[in-house]
């Protein structure tokens, strides 16, 4: 089997060497950007396993690109910004990005992260990209939701892991400790908000009432409940 590979955007030089050699040093293959012209150009021979993606870049707004990336290549997508701000956090989560470490930070975190997402990319993967349930139909293959009219919406890498686990077992109680060993996120403030913020976009999407979703329902101090009835293929 072939080793990750990691790609990194980053217009600070020292931040590309420090995150390179420490991923390499943990067994993964990188290739490091400085611009965001450059990382698409090379997207289109390369399949990077996780991106890791400053904000703050010279040529491209770093949120616009991670929802590009988030929509049309179902890339996994670490954050790495100086932005430490909440309402940074949460825009960087709602457009598509998977997790969120802020600068500075030890690069033993950030491979930490990384290999946090991959357990996620392997727990996650199924043979059937397709599911029905109470007149929605989701493509995985696609990262769409289409309703019973046809009327398709997008949804993100991240919020798609969300709900394929929750279609994968409905009508269960899906605790919080079981969505962070599934998704392989680490478990913290972090992770707590991230899935905070994906259950929320998918009730818009999925058109729920947000006082009294019928699909999705929160248990107090304890997780969540899908209620839908599900089949795949």
């Amino acid at each position: 089997m072939s080793q990750p590979m990691i790609a990194i955007l980053d217009d600070e030089p020292e931040i590309r060497r420090m995150l390179s050699n420490a991923l390499e040093e943990a067994g993964f293959r990188t290739a490091a950007f400085a611009r965001a012209t450059e990382f698409e150009a090379a997207l289109n021979t390369m399949a990077p396993d996780v991106c890791l993606v400053d904000l703050g870049l010279p040529d491209r707004d770093g949120l616009t690109l991670v929802h590009r990336l988030a929509l049309e290549r179902g890339a996994s997508i670490i954050i790495i910004s100086g932005r430490s701000q909440v309402q940074d956090r949460v825009t960087g989560l709602e457009l598509g990005a998977d997790d969120y470490v802020t600068k500075p930070f030890e690069p033993a975190e950030v491979v930490a992260r990384v290999r946090a997402r991959l357990r996620g990319q392997r727990t996650g993967i199924k043979t059937s990209q397709l599911a029905r349930f109470n007149g929605w139909t989701a493509h995985f293959d696609r990262y769409v939701l289409e309703d019973d009219k046809g009327e398709e919406t997008a949804f993100s890498h991240a919020e798609g892991e969300v709900l394929r686990l929750f279609l994968d077992a409905p009508k269960r109680l899906i605790s919080r400790a079981q969505m962070q060993e599934t998704l392989g996120g680490v478990a913290g403030e972090s992770f707590d908000r991230a899935m905070d913020v994906r259950i929320s976009r998918l009730r818009t999407k999925l058109r729920e009432d947000p006082k009294n979703p019928r699909l999705i329902k929160t248990i107090y101090g304890a997780g969540y409940i899908f209620l839908g009835d599900v089949s795949w293929g």
